[in-house]
């Protein structure tokens, strides 16, 4: 099973169109993957139960040909966006007891097309920082190392958790916000619940990057910044 969490996400999509393996067990995978891997301090939340339900119901759909086009893939959420009746702290101890009873347009928008929640990753307190020090929870552990020193080196910020669950392995997408500088347009990622920031997908070898942007995207008439715009994403082989 461990060769799951090797998975880019184009692989786990289509592995689980063509029955390969359920999303019950891609999801456990990942589940049983990022419990060995807590020194790294990636996720601030870990919702086993939460993620085996979602990755039920997306075998179920895939079972009877109405899946969407993230069915079954799980995905680790930056703690920036708001989940509904899962705490959401953007990295803070201002939020630590905050538990939205609305979901964010991007995550709803996820949950619309089949994706599974693994959780909530860490950040950079309110996304402000470019090392992943300044979380609540504290700092989050690269696991790759200086291949001239072996010196250790930051994941970056302030999607500093997402980065380091995609480098261990621990999961095929994760959402983080402008990692690599590139930034979707207004109106093709949202902020209704998720703060100041746009959203960019992190993916293992992401070949299906614009798949889970386009997940992300659409109208959002919550987001006064992106209302009336509509995302037009295609996706390439």
């Amino acid at each position: 099973m461990s060769a799951l969490t090797k998975l880019t996400l184009k692989a786990a999509l289509d592995g689980l169109a063509a029955r390969d393996f359920s999303s019950v067990e891609l999801t456990q995978a990942h589940l049983d993957a990022m419990a060995g891997a807590r020194a790294l301090n990636a996720y601030v939340l870990e919702t086993p139960d939460r993620a085996l339900e979602m990755a039920r119901a997306s075998d179920a759909r895939i079972a009877s040909g109405d899946a969407g086009p993230l069915e079954g893939a799980p995905l680790g959420i930056k703690d920036l966006f708001c989940t509904a009746g899962v705490p959401s702290t953007a990295g803070s101890n201002m939020l630590r007891s905050f538990v939205p009873p609305y979901e964010s347009t991007i995550t709803s928008q996820l949950w619309r097309d089949g994706a599974v929640m693994l959780g909530k990753l860490n950040m950079d307190e309110f996304a402000m920082g470019s090392s992943n020090e300044t979380s609540a929870y504290g700092p989050v552990i690269n696991p790759w190392r200086s291949t001239a020193s072996n010196r250790a080196l930051t994941p970056g910020g302030s999607s500093g958790g997402s980065a380091a669950a995609v480098a261990a392995d621990r999961g095929p997408g994760r959402h983080g916000d402008r990692y690599r500088r590139v930034d979707p347009a207004a109106g093709v990622s949202h902020r209704h619940g998720g703060d100041q920031a746009h959203l960019w997908p992190l993916l293992a070898l992401g070949r299906r990057g614009l798949r889970l942007i386009a997940g992300s995207g659409g109208a959002d008439h919550q987001d006064g910044g992106g209302r009336g715009h509509h995302a037009a994403v295609h996706e390439r082989a």
